[in-house]
């Protein structure tokens, strides 16, 4: 059927309820609406569901959550794994609680137990509790930090990690051969609380999970010495972040934490932001203001979901507050956790620190300077998890930390996804910790750049909405992958990586050989001068990502060198496009 045909059967199946058929009769005459709600099924891809909500194959509404979950449920059965149960949360988005139920009761009637969270709980702790419960795997109904017409529905498999391979295709593959709506199976709540498949969870996993973060302390006696001292802000943009931030920050010793009053409590509209990402500016603005009214040290902003923390750090030399990019605040919490680990026992002789291939190579520094592994995964925090999973499973390897660019990294392995909880409260330790050396976490952050290098790393994303955007970035990667650039912004190309065809170019001499990384549509160009460019389609955005990375002799020539770069990858993509 064409998407005309499938939006007059969504009309008149009786199946679909009648408030779905009224949203859909508002759209009749708009033939361009009507393509882009039923041109395709809502991609279930290896990070899940992520779509705008609305009635429609290509929306996020109950059928398509119910479709993606009876996938997930064939897939658990045929893997003989489903007496396990699997845990669910939610975020503080529109229609999370509905969708987190919906799930719940499709798992439920087709015999899996489903272990809810009662109210709204961060991804990390989600996480957490997979592991906790002994589940075979985890549902998180939330879009992160999309705008709020988005939702989001993702899979995590019973290591406590989003699903990698072969899970991830398996699922896929299982979700993809549910293609009548009316097939998937549901049932009431109450029966199902009353035949045990359906059980609230809540506070006894959340103190289990606070506990396992106070585990990952390393200077209690700066906490001590400064928790009256240092001031701190918090917002959790409307999301999930607020009770468990500020519990954690309160049972450490922290004394003066000031939460902004118009962003603290849930709104899944996000009224004070029209992205709620801490990665923006204009996220920070209230907190910014409420750090300069209370001379605050540190200002952090967790995401919606509370798995990525944005940092602002203030210079007491010029009275400003200095935002840390992902790159800079994951390098800051790498060098205080390995340097202290070092310091206070020992670093263990396979220590392991991993960070993605879009991440700054300031890391590598860090690794070699304290003489320990450094690991390079894919983008995607569950490869970071996977790797965790594999020391694990052969007892080779200890895990120090992980991070990548986009502002997430884990302290211990409680978890296997980014924790922004586990985040705040050691950056709020680290902040204690220099304090009682006179510093500041940005005086910490400049003796890194005297001590590795001035490194400045930066990442345009360039949005292309609908069916002729999806085409438009993948015209751009094929352009890319065959007519790689022989230099870029003046720096020579000097080997060029594809992960979608698992080949390492070396432009000079010919020679190929494997990236040694799973099959990626990525690809990613080493330059003199220490300088590298990596370009990806979001996997969850419709988005093409362009990262870069500079080596300066200071701030500012680093800077300078960074606009040069980010000017170049704008007029590249001019080009293309």
């Amino acid at each position: 059927m064409d998407y005309k045909e499938i939006y007059e059967s969504w009309l008149n199946n009786p199946y679909f309820d009648e408030d779905t058929k009224n949203e859909l009769k508002g759209i009749s005459g708009d033939d361009n609406e009507i393509k882009e709600r039923f041109y395709q099924d809502l991609e279930f891809g290896t990070a899940g569901l992520r779509g705008v909500i609305g009635a429609g194959t290509n929306r996020m509404n109950i059928y398509t959550v119910r479709k993606a979950t009876q996938g997930l449920a064939n897939y658990i059965i045929k893997a003989g794994k489903n007496s396990q149960g699997v845990a669910i949360a939610f975020d503080s988005r529109r229609m999370s609680p509905e969708f987190a139920d919906e799930a719940a009761l499709c798992l439920a009637a087709n015999g899996i137990k489903a272990y809810v969270f009662e109210s709204l709980r961060p991804t990390p702790e989600l996480s957490y509790a997979v592991r906790e419960l002994k589940c075979v795997a985890g549902i998180n109904i939330t879009a992160s930090h999309n705008p709020p017409e988005y939702n989001g529905y993702k899979v995590y498999w019973e290591d406590g990690a989003q699903i990698t391979p072969p899970h991830d295709t398996g699922i896929m593959a299982e979700v993809k051969a549910v293609t009548d709506y009316a097939n998937v199976k549901t049932m009431d709540k109450q029966e199902a609380i009353k035949a045990g498949l359906y059980e609230q969870i809540g506070a006894q996993i959340d103190d289990k999970y606070i506990d396992e973060l106070k585990k990952q302390v390393i200077h209690w006696d700066s906490i001590k010495e400064m928790g009256s001292k240092l001031k701190i802000v918090y917002t959790p943009l409307h999301g999930t972040g607020n009770i468990p931030a500020r519990r954690v920050l309160k049972e450490l010793g922290f004394e003066n934490v000031y939460v902004v009053p118009e962003q603290e409590l849930p709104d899944g509209n996000f009224p004070t932001v029209s992205y709620p990402n801490p990665e923006s500016a204009e996220a920070f603005e209230l907190a910014l203001k409420l750090a300069k009214e209370k001379d605050a040290d540190i200002v952090l902003a967790t995401d919606p979901d509370a798995d990525r923390l944005g940092v602002y750090v203030k210079d007491t030399k010029s009275g400003e507050y200095i935002t840390l990019t992902g790159n800079m605040s994951g390098c800051l919490l790498a060098d205080y956790e390995i340097s202290q680990i070092k310091e206070t026992k020992g670093l263990p002789q396979d220590g392991k620190f991993i960070k993605t291939i879009v991440t700054s190579n300031l890391a590598d520094a860090i690794a070699k300077y304290y003489n320990v592994d450094l690991i390079e995964v894919l983008t995607g925090f569950k490869f970071i998890g996977q790797q965790i999973l594999g020391f694990e499973t052969t007892g080779k390897g200890t895990y120090l930390f992980g991070f990548e660019e986009s502002y997430g990294c884990l302290i211990g392995t409680h978890a296997r996804d980014k924790d922004a909880i586990v985040a705040t409260m050691a950056l709020c330790e680290a902040a204690a910790y220099y304090k009682t050396k006179d510093m500041t976490l940005w005086d910490a952050m400049l003796e890194m750049y005297e001590r590795y290098g001035y490194y400045k790393d930066g990442v345009q994303s360039v949005t292309m909405k609908g069916i002729e955007g999806l085409g438009k970035i993948q015209e751009i990667m094929t352009n890319l992958r065959e007519n790689p650039p022989k230099e870029i912004d003046g720096h020579k190309v000097l080997s060029f990586r594809d992960y979608k065809a698992d080949t390492v170019k070396n432009i000079e001499t010919g020679e190929v050989k494997p990236t040694g990384l799973p099959n990626s549509n990525v690809l990613y160009f080493d330059m003199s001068d220490d300088v590298w460019m990596c370009v990806r389609p979001s996997g969850t955005e419709p988005k093409i990502k362009f990262y870069y990375g500079v080596v300066g002799s200071s701030l500012d020539d680093a800077e300078k060198k960074s606009a040069d770069m980010a000017k170049a990858v704008t007029d590249m993509v001019e080009k293309m496009s």
